[in-house]
């Protein structure tokens, strides 16, 4: 009796599990825009003209953000109540996809806002380190690891990630910080869901 209690209560479980990972967000309905969320923030990724990626991020603590990203990876322009800035490339950002492992790309761009003058332009280097897995929730996804390294017009290093990308997505699902040291973190969003219509 015992015995086929358990298989019962497992079996129970089986068709909420399977509904479950059919709540995963797949490549084709992200077409229809998903929602990404951890501690704090919320992120609503909706696929725009261009190749571009419209971000929604809500924030518990600061104003909202808008932010467009080229294939979902490249920012190109934010907004919000601390101001806007555009990120002129001066390549073309389509060659940059798709993604293929050892891939190097170094793309120079000019940062634009209202009230700040550009005193120099700025590059941002993409280096394709190889492919992982990174888990959202229940959800796992294929994700290319992506270092990123923006410098100044001096060389200088302003900021050094490396960004867990999500191609089927066009999301970044997390960033790495100080890999390879003692230091080393992630931060990453913990639940999707598809976006409410």
């Amino acid at each position: 009796m015992k015995g086929a209690s358990i298989g019962m209560v497992l079996a129970g479980l089986l068709p909420a599990g399977a509904v479950h990972a059919a709540d995963c967000v797949d490549a084709k309905s992200a077409k229809a825009g998903f929602v990404l969320e951890m501690p704090g923030i919320r992120s609503e990724f909706r696929r725009v003209a261009g190749g571009m990626v419209s971000v929604a991020n809500t924030y518990e603590s600061q104003s909202p953000q808008t932010q467009f990203l080229f294939g979902g990876l490249v920012e190109v322009f934010r907004d919000s109540d601390t101001g806007r800035v555009a990120m002129i490339p001066f390549s073309d950002l389509r060659k940059l996809f798709p993604l293929k492992t050892g891939a190097k790309s170094t793309i120079e761009f000019v940062e634009l806002s209202p009230n700040k003058q550009p005193k120099s332009t700025k590059t941002l280097s993409l280096v394709v380190k190889g492919k992982e897995t990174f888990s959202v929730g229940g959800c796992k996804y294929n994700v290319l690891a992506v270092k990123e390294t923006f410098k100044n017009g001096s060389g200088e290093t302003l900021d050094t990630f490396t960004a867990l990308y999500a191609p089927d997505l066009q999301a970044a699902l997390a960033r790495r910080y100080d890999e390879g040291t003692s230091a080393e973190s992630v931060n990453g969003y913990t639940t999707i869901k598809p976006l409410a219509n």
